[in-house]
């Protein structure tokens, strides 16, 4: 780090953000408008880790926002570093002290080249060369884009995108660090490579880091969580206490890590007491479920308490009930491509990629940012021409200009941010947008209007409002329900549910869902590895732009070397039971368990591990007696 970033650092202990009765509102001037924001206090000790919770809306976006002085309160104060802004010069003091990455990258992408863009903020902050190149070189090679430095932002994936933006606030070397929603984009292993050296600049470096997250995952590494509800703070502590209260984080529309939804799900259905904070870390829910499984078959209701079905164990696959012989609709044979061929600037985004789509089917596409998995679903209904090899969708072949006008009425594309799909005065209005270019009557496009808001969840009031009004996870059930009505018989999401919180994931999967009873052809583009496992048939690993494997969910998720090359993992339910399994050799449980209910199910199925002998009952009923009190 450079002197004058060594100057920047606070002495740990310090209070670096001081927040006091904070309340904010978008629309000021209308008092029956709800606040943003309602009374919040926070302090914030210099080189924390601190995770922020909330559901869309909650308020935690703008907290940021207000933190980084881009907005000012409406009532209340906020200190960072012992400046309050209040007027265009304190605002720049504050914004020289936090750097902000949003939730969208393209929000702040300005260069014209990857590491002009990187240059940016250091250059506007007065930075020399030398410093300034060794500052841009620096933040590339930590988020792995070295190799892009010349590449036009615009060519890159939306994960790639999410890396540059992370990139240039770190060449502004900031004291915090606020990252908002920063890593929804990112592949799984992206997203543990950047948190481990988001961890280690808060260690080594005393970076204040402020999460704002959906993925439990990252809550649980941080010094404490925050949990947002409504414009207020519902939770505060360290990562084991907030995860003990898993009835509040449900009804506030979250999540729990996996493993600690498995240890509670199974003391529940067993009526038997845990330690809920024990259970809420991952070592701890191994040794919770653990002596679970002991103490119940110690107890006189054990024989009940394991009696479970002994047919197989679904994986909640979506389409685990329809015939598997459904015609092929879509093929992709040899397909290459790539941008600005014959340039400096080329770049191979797809090389021989070979693929067949039943109709019926829901495929799932996964790989790392910028593994070609964009560019190979914009091949499918045509917004790209295949360049060597073939690509048929429902018999059209889409090199040809008169056959890819009626393709496009039959394949849906939603795309990553589909909120920027979004243009009319009214969401009935953008929702009839597609089937009034169809031709259609008055009548039948009300109808398909009526009957995508249906799908996705909208009360026929909402169709009058403007889609700008509408929250985050709205905008894009909106923008799904103008594919929809199109009613094509192949629909492609790309990242449909990235960057919402858990219960509105839940929802715009569930309109999946229906679509998939409908008979629609579903293709999903997602790097959640649970969504891709609990709703596809099959799944396409990428990797570099080549199809590294395809297969059932069950075929690929036992692969453990195509997924680690692919920079991919399996699911956290499964993960939890591969550590469970190897913790107990003698113990035959099985591991390919996709969601809570299909884990706790097979652990029951195994009844209690068999080194259950070498206890004693009252050793064993001792035991969970301390799991329950032990802090």
């Amino acid at each position: 780090m450079t002197s004058q970033a060594a100057q920047l650092r606070s002495e740990p202990g310090q209070i670096i953000i001081e927040i006091e009765g904070l309340s904010f509102s978008y629309e000021p001037d209308r008092p029956e408008a709800p606040n943003a924001l309602n009374g919040v206090d926070l302090e914030v000790e210099a080189g924390t880790h601190l995770a922020i919770l909330g559901r869309n809306g909650s308020g935690k976006s703008t907290l940021a926002r207000l933190i980084d002085a881009l907005e000012l309160p409406l009532s209340g104060r906020i200190r960072v570093d012992g400046i309050e802004a209040v007027d265009d010069e304190t605002s720049y003091m504050v914004r020289r002290r936090c750097g902000l990455v949003f939730q969208n990258p393209d929000n702040q992408i300005i260069g014209t080249t990857v590491e002009e863009d990187v240059a940016f903020g250091p250059e506007n902050l007065g930075i020399p060369n030398p410093e300034l190149r060794d500052r841009v070189d620096t933040a590339l090679a930590i988020v792995g884009l070295s190799e892009y430095a010349q590449r036009p932002p615009a060519q890159l994936s939306g994960g790639m995108k999410q890396k540059l933006a992370i990139a240039g606030i770190m060449a502004m070397q900031p004291r915090v660090l606020i990252l908002d929603e920063a890593t929804s984009m990112l592949d799984p292993l992206s997203r543990r490579d950047f948190m481990e050296l988001v961890q280690r600049l808060n260690r080594e470096k005393g970076l204040t880091v402020l999460n704002i997250t959906h993925n439990m995952e990252e809550a649980m590494v941080a010094d404490s969580v925050v949990v947002m509800h409504e414009g207020k703070i519902l939770l505060r502590g360290r990562p084991e206490q907030i995860f003990a209260h898993v009835a509040e984080i449900i009804d506030a529309g979250l999540d729990v890590p996996a493993h600690a939804a498995i240890a509670h799900l199974l003391s529940h259905e067993m009526n038997l007491p845990i330690c809920p904070e024990k259970a809420a870390s991952f070592t701890g829910a191994i040794a919770t479920v653990t002596q679970l499984m002991r103490t119940a078959a110690d107890r006189e209701a054990a024989s009940d308490a394991l009696t479970v079905s002994t047919e197989p164990v679904a994986t909640e696959v979506v389409a685990s009930t329809k015939s598997a012989a459904g015609e092929i609709i879509i093929e992709v044979k040899d397909l290459s491509y790539t941008y600005n061929p014959h340039t400096p600037g080329a770049t191979e985004a797809l090389s021989e990629v070979n693929l067949e789509v039943r109709r019926g089917e829901v495929l799932g596409i996964m790989g790392h940012s910028g593994s070609g998995k964009s560019t190979l679903v914009q091949h499918l209904n045509g917004l790209i021409r295949p360049q060597s090899g073939s690509v048929r969708v429902l018999g059209f072949n889409t090199r040809l200009n008169k056959e890819i006008r009626e393709l496009r009425r039959m394949v849906g594309l939603v795309f990553q941010y589909p909120e920027h799909q979004l243009f009319a005065d009214s969401v009935f209005a953008d929702i009839a947008y597609g089937p009034k270019r169809l031709g259609l009557s008055e009548a039948e496009v009300e109808r398909r209007v009526y009957a995508a808001a249906e799908i996705v969840g909208f009360d026929p009031d909402i169709l009058q409002r403007s889609p700008f009004e509408l929250s985050g996870g709205q905008k894009r059930r909106a923008a799904m329900a103008g594919v929809i009505a199109m009613e094509p018989e192949v629909l492609i999401l790309d990242e449909p549910a990235a960057g919402l919180d858990p219960a509105g994931r839940e929802e715009i999967l569930g309109y999946v869902r229906e679509l998939t009873h409908k008979g629609r052809t579903i293709i999903l583009v997602s790097h959640n590895m649970e969504d891709l496992a609990r709703f596809s048939d099959r799944l396409l690993v990428m990797k570099d732009g080549r199809s590294l494997v395809l297969g059932t969910t069950d075929e690929v998720f036992s692969r453990a070397d195509i997924l680690a090359a692919a920079g991919l993992e399996k699911p956290r339910t499964a993960q939890f039971m591969e550590a469970l399994a190897a913790e107990h050799p003698d113990w035959p449980l099985a591991t390919n368990a996709y969601s809570v209910e299909a884990a706790v199910r097979l652990i029951r199925q195994a009844g209690a591990p068999k080194s259950a002998a070498r206890q004693s009952a009252g050793d064993r009923l001792s035991a969970v007696e301390n799991l329950w009190v032990e802090r």
